[in-house]
């Protein structure tokens, strides 16, 4: 399934299999299509354009729309999506996070009012994996809770102590639901989530005991929810040596180019993030010389490209006048050639993340971009 080709330093050069799609060439990005889609008007056929190998959706909004029952009966979310690469969901427990002021946290699981129209919805560590089952995603994440940062000690303990009970829940759902014969993916693998906030004792622990349960790969989560940059690198630096060295590691939500290189450096495999398509929708790109805002009134003009070092099919065909353009006059094609830009780049990036690992190059790479990318043009 997974597998380490070299090292430097902690950084990690490897290759991933799973169900659907070839092999997956790691450090990787995952690019999030929330709804089963990249928001910005790109289908799968266009994922493939962007070299994305790995595409991410949202068990809790597909629960609610179209309902995880109707995409079962499409034939799972790669039919229905017409994608026949990988596909990880994560298991709503971010939005135990992110809809704090319409949940109620029990032993049991979570009490949800939709954000849709309010109607209540239980989610529990067999209902998550029981809907991510019918999704027929190739990576189900176990259901957590991503706890705000800075939050008090005592309840981040309580917390990491109820997610490691859930975890052997959705272990023992997840295996049942495999063996059925009516599972849509019987191949599916399980990551388990590290939480325990800013607080080192509890994240380290709570890593050495998630390691104790059969998982296929291990998250680290909570983080980039409101702590210092600083403060989530110090958190790798402690949590990391204690996760499984030949078990893939996913940084949850994370982040800036920056914060990529700074993660791979640390020993990260996989990531995901709606920043790129999300800041390209509002004009925000990315180039090898830093960010740009292209609503800027000094594009008007401008016939280059968005990046002269990109090769992406928008800087091949169009320039920054013409994007320019389209977002002042409010066209979709705006949002739609930003987001092709910004995740062709992002994946781009890693794969000069990966040749730099291949070639023994990585310091090198991180000392000359990790920086200079973060900057703004």
């Amino acid at each position: 399934m997974f597998e380490i080709i070299r090292t430097e330093g902690h950084a990690r050069r490897g290759r991933f299999r799973c169900a659907h799609g070839g092999e997956v060439q790691t450090p990787v990005f995952m690019n999030v299509g929330t709804q089963g889609a990249i928001k910005g008007a790109l289908s799968a056929h266009d994922l493939k354009d962007i070299k994305c190998q790995i595409e991410l959706s949202n068990t809790y909004h597909l629960h609610l729309r179209p309902g995880d029952q109707v995409v079962r009966s499409l034939g799972g979310l790669h039919k229905m999506m017409d994608w026949d690469g990988p596909i990880l969901t994560d298991s709503g427990g971010f939005q135990v996070f992110s809809l704090s002021g319409l949940r109620k946290i029990t032993e049991e699981g979570v009490t949800f009012a939709s954000h849709i129209d309010g109607r209540r919805i239980f989610m529990g560590p067999e209902e998550s994996m029981q809907i991510q089952a019918n999704l027929g995603s190739d990576i189900a994440m176990a259901f957590d809770e991503c706890v705000e940062n800075p939050a008090p000690y005592e309840y981040v303990k309580q917390s990491c102590e109820r997610t490691l009970r859930w975890l052997v829940r959705c272990r023992e759902e997840h295996r049942c639901l495999c063996a059925r014969p009516d599972c849509l993916n019987p191949a599916q693998m399980l990551f388990g989530i590290n939480q325990g906030g800013t607080y080192e004792d509890l994240r380290v622990w709570h890593m050495d005991q998630i390691a104790r349960v059969d998982c296929d790969g291990y998250a680290v989560g909570g983080l980039a929810v409101g702590e210092a940059t600083e403060v989530m690198y110090r958190i790798l630096d402690v949590v990391l040596p204690h996760a499984p060295e030949d078990k893939p590691r996913y940084l949850m939500g994370v982040g800036t180019p920056s914060n990529i290189i700074e993660g791979v450096w640390r020993g990260i495999d996989f990531f995901d993030c709606v920043m790129p398509a999300r800041n390209a929708r509002h004009g925000k790109l990315f180039t090898w010389q830093g960010s740009l805002n292209i609503k800027n009134e000094k594009y008007k003009l401008d016939t280059g490209p968005i990046d002269p070092a990109c090769s992406c099919p928008v800087c091949r065909s169009f320039s920054r006048a013409y994007l320019r353009h389209l977002f002042k006059a409010e066209e979709m094609l705006a949002m739609r050639l930003a987001v092709m830009h910004n995740l062709w780049f992002y994946n781009t990036l890693m794969e000069r993340i990966r040749d730099a690992l291949d070639a023994g190059e990585f310091a090198a790479f991180r000392a000359e971009y990790s920086e200079k990318l973060d900057r703004k043009v």
